[in-house]
């Protein structure tokens, strides 16, 4: 009788939370994938067009391309009227960047800031530069205006070695950045250097240390909108192809990285995977790979999906609410699905709305990304 009552409890909790979900009121998860889909001819090209870097809005998708232009590569941006999932073709038709952004040289590795405004890059133009590849940034006033003449980061950041590939936090606090400066783990590594505020200027770059980093090349970081995701490229053992997408986790943004952890497939395959750039609300993952299905090296989707079948019997529902309701206020895992699809270190209301969602859906049997 005390376990009919208790159940009858959870049951109750689970209703009145739910109807406040429906009705509109008041970061270590498992997640999946869908399957990889390309961008299509609009945006992709013959040439070799990567790194991508998709706005907060995802109406812009920055990016690099070896095609026609000012110099070996160069920064293009597409543009887009919906985020809606429409079949390919919906992006348009990429606008090169052209100078003061774009020169003869090599101007690459996009990274746009949360608020649309400034545009960090890599490039090699002489002239204010200090090393092989130096990182520069180029702001405007409004989406659609101009852009003004790019401005190097500075002896701080940059050095006399290469550094390449930033992802700007989207508090503007965190520069992530690749280096193959001297105090590293290997061959190429990540960095990290952070200013007090958006005024203050960057403070001396730290590496991320041994196990993120390895001997073999760990680079083009891109860092989730909560701060708590790090997808980057990497050689090291356990990759399928010439170069894989991996990623670590944070509980907080004061917390350290944990060991970081291979997307498998379908992401990576035997081909070229690399370049991560990941949506603001953490839905879809946007990279370049070589792979089969394409023109060259292009840009490809593919969706994050959390894992919203608790007790894995194929379908979503009250059973799975229990368990929820059971790890209520908790960091537990399986049940911190929202807001992001790997969630965001708590069981709360947040995770309730991402199961409410998929209610009563008949959900096939995954193998969940951790």
């Amino acid at each position: 009788m005390y376990w009919l009552n208790d159940y009858r409890m959870r049951l109750m909790l689970v209703g009145v939370v739910a109807a406040i979900v429906l009705g509109g009121g008041s970061a270590k998860a498992d997640f999946t994938f869908g399957e990889p889909t390309n961008l299509g001819p609009t945006v992709n090209s013959s040439s070799d067009e990567g790194s991508p870097s998709i706005s907060a809005d995802s109406l812009e998708i920055f990016f690099d391309s070896s095609g026609t232009g000012s110099g070996g590569y160069d920064l293009w941006v597409s543009t887009r009227q919906t985020s809606e999932r429409i079949p390919e073709g919906y992006w348009g038709t990429p606008i090169n960047l052209e100078p003061p952004i774009n020169t003869p040289f090599y101007d690459h590795h996009p990274s746009i800031s949360l608020d649309g405004l400034t545009l960090y890059f890599t490039s090699d133009r002489p002239g204010g530069g200090y090393g092989d590849r130096d990182l520069w940034a180029t702001t405007r006033s409004a989406t659609g205006e101009p852009w003004s003449e790019p401005v190097n980061l500075g002896p701080t950041v940059n050095s006399s070695s290469r550094e390449s590939a930033p992802s700007i936090s989207a508090d503007g606090l965190e520069l992530f950045f690749t280096s193959n400066r001297s105090g590293g783990q290997g061959d190429v590594d990540i960095w990290v250097t952070t200013r007090a505020t958006t005024s203050n200027p960057w403070a001396e770059p730290v590496n991320l240390g041994q196990g993120l980093n390895s001997s073999s090349k760990d680079g083009a970081p891109d860092i989730s909108a909560d701060g708590l995701m790090l997808f980057f490229n990497s050689q090291k053992s356990g990759t399928y192809g010439s170069s894989d997408i991996w990623f670590s986790k944070r509980a907080t943004v004061k917390d350290d990285w944990d060991m970081p952890a291979h997307l498998g497939p379908p992401v990576n395959t035997t081909a070229r995977d690399s370049g991560p750039s990941v949506s603001a609300d953490g839905s879809i993952l946007y990279f370049h790979s070589d792979r089969a299905g394409g023109l060259g090296v292009d840009l490809w989707q593919v969706s994050i999906i959390p894992i919203v079948d608790l007790n894995a019997d194929g379908i979503v529902d009250s059973a799975d609410m229990c368990i929820m309701v059971d790890y209520w206020g908790t960091d537990e895992p399986l049940c911190d699905i929202g807001p992001m699809p790997w969630g965001d270190g708590i069981v709360d209301v947040e995770d309730l709305i991402v199961l409410a969602e998929h209610l009563f859906e008949e959900v096939p049997p995954v193998e969940s990304v951790r």
